[in-house]
């Protein structure tokens, strides 16, 4: 396995990538392959287009569009000129994505004016909420889309936008990039907390570039493996374990926009795809295809999942049926990247039902409800500390000082219990969260929302079993007084609002919610609920 490094910073990881790589494929896509060396170019030409349009160090860019080579080159021309990279939820409505640029006060974005019907640019025009700082937004789109009526943004062709860059410009792109320290902050990372407002994750150089190499270590990952990248760039896993995890390896990357199972095997036929990581549900539909037999999959090699309760009966098919040589499991979470893994010598069982030991260079222990460190096999809440870790939430003090120790210990949530084997096994969810497709779902979030609508006077959600997804939000809502809305028109209020995922798949309408003595809702009484009364959908399935 042939690894670049050591670097500090990840425009240093991109240059050695270069010297050791420069005319493999670093990125394969039918319209805009491209070699390291035609990629580094690519990057310094849009870090000098940065540079020509007034970002400074430090300032924030975001990106608000699907898995494509463009997005590789715009995170990559970010981080080379000391800017700080605020990566957007494409399945975000404009009011979600216009308050994450709000708050971070994004001064330029890059998106694109169509995906899955979405023109993003109208949407953030829509949304209602002031953009003081957003000065620039640049659309991957060919065509000019610039709105002369909005004088506010500037809206420019990516092409056009390229154009602005200048020797001298590169040259200042290229003496921001020489100046950065491990210490320089690369990206903001928005998590949804479970109070309902999304946190942002601050994380550097070092951690981002730590938990890159780590995933490296753990998998493998080598030059002449094809990375097709299923996993959204906008999330941890698709930006460190993804883009970033290539360029320290060597390794090709496919961009795939959206996940549909059939482009998926046709791209591992005519791309000769070895490296597929993703949810469950990935790997489900792959066996689960009509016509899988039909596709020469032999080229696949590994396989890395997690996110979600995993039956065995799965992990037991992928390595019967399907080519994988190497499965694998982890656990990592925004605030602290990868904590632990599975090995490719372990069984079927150990993959599904546990999430491995912790890496190299992480201390991991499951602590009581006052700190105190459990012996194994007691279940309680899990801490670790890395170099991983982020550095703190986004302007929020309070916050940071919950989670994050002064020593470093982060307190992630999550409960769990470690074997005498070592092996992690996550026993429950603190505060309700749950997964949804591989996404992490909040219900205060969404509870919020669905606070919004005039009808509703109180409302709970909770994740319940679903085939296809692993799971989805059912919401129990109490109606003001006289009010008839029905469930489903609920849900399609609630689909013009947010993101497909956190949109509840069953809506209940109840007289009151079950409170304890305290004024809180007892959502196990919920639980207890759905699990024994049929619900149906309120709704047309679509897709997440």
């Amino acid at each position: 396995m042939c690894v670049v490094g050591p670097a500090r910073t990840i425009p240093e990881t991109l240059a050695a990538a270069v010297g050791s790589f420069t005319e493999h494929q670093a990125v394969a896509d039918q319209n805009s392959p491209l070699t390291f060396g035609e990629l580094h170019e690519q990057v310094r030409t849009f870090g000098a287009a940065l540079v020509s349009t007034g970002i400074h160090v430090g300032d924030r860019v975001a990106i608000w569009a699907p898995n494509s080579p463009e997005w590789v080159v715009a995170a990559l021309g970010v981080f080379q000129v000391g800017a700080s990279l605020v990566p957007v939820n494409t399945r975000f409505k404009g009011a979600e994505a216009a308050g994450i640029l709000r708050r971070a006060q994004v001064r330029l974005l890059v998106t694109t004016s169509g995906f899955l019907g979405n023109d993003y640019v109208t949407l953030l025009r829509g949304a209602g909420v002031e953009l003081t700082a957003l000065a620039t937004t640049v659309t991957t789109d060919t065509s000019d889309t610039s709105d002369t009526s909005d004088t506010r943004t500037a809206t420019v062709p990516w092409p056009e936008f390229l154009a602005r860059a200048t020797d001298a410009t590169r040259g200042e792109a290229d003496r921001r990039a020489a100046a950065l320290t491990p210490d320089t902050v690369s990206d903001i990372i928005f998590t949804s907390g479970t109070t309902g407002q999304p946190k942002g994750v601050v994380h550097t150089h070092r951690s981002t570039l730590q938990a890159a190499q780590d995933w490296v270590a753990m998998t493998g990952l080598a030059t002449g493996d094809r990375y097709l990248m299923v996993n959204p760039f906008f999330h941890m896993f698709g930006l460190k374990s993804g883009v970033l995890a290539a360029l320290v390896a060597g390794a090709t990357m496919l961009p795939e926009p959206v996940f549909d199972v059939g482009q998926v095997l046709r791209r591992v036929v005519e791309e000769k795809v070895t490296v597929l990581p993703g949810p469950p549900t990935l790997y489900q539909a792959i066996l689960d295809h009509p016509e899988r037999d039909r596709y020469d999959l032999s080229s696949l090699r590994l396989a890395v999942t997690g996110a979600a309760d995993i039956p065995v009966t799965l992990i037991q098919r992928v390595l019967e049926e399907l080519p994988f040589t190497d499965v694998l499991a982890g656990y990592g979470l925004t605030e602290g990247g990868t904590a632990t893994g599975t090995s490719l010598t372990d069984d079927a069982r150990t993959i599904a039902t546990t999430v491995g030991r912790r890496r190299p260079g992480v201390e991991l222990h499951i602590v009581d409800g006052d700190g105190r460190v459990l012996p194994g096999g007691q279940p309680g809440e899990i801490q670790l500390r890395s170099a991983t870790v982020m550095s703190h939430y986004l302007d929020d003090p309070a916050a940071t000082a919950e989670v994050l120790s002064a020593d470093g210990w982060l307190r992630t949530g999550d409960l769990g219990t470690i074997d005498d084997a070592g092996l992690l096994r996550i026993v429950g969810r603190a505060k309700d969260m749950f997964i949804v497709g591989g996404f992490n779902t909040y219900p205060a979030e969404i509870e919020n929302i669905l606070l919004g609508h005039p009808d509703i006077e109180q409302a709970a959600v909770i994740g319940v079993p679903d085939g296809r997804l692993g799971e989805v939000g059912m919401a129990f809502v109490v109606l003001c007084p006289g009010a008839v809305t029905t469930p489903g028109e609920l849900v399609t209020w609630s689909r013009e609002r947010m993101a497909n995922y956190k949109v509840p798949r069953y809506v209940q309408v109840i007289d009151a919610l079950p409170l304890n003595a305290t004024g809180k809702v007892v959502k196990q009484h919920l639980r207890e609920q759905a699990a024994t009364t049929p619900i149906a959908p309120n709704h047309e399935e679509k897709k997440t």
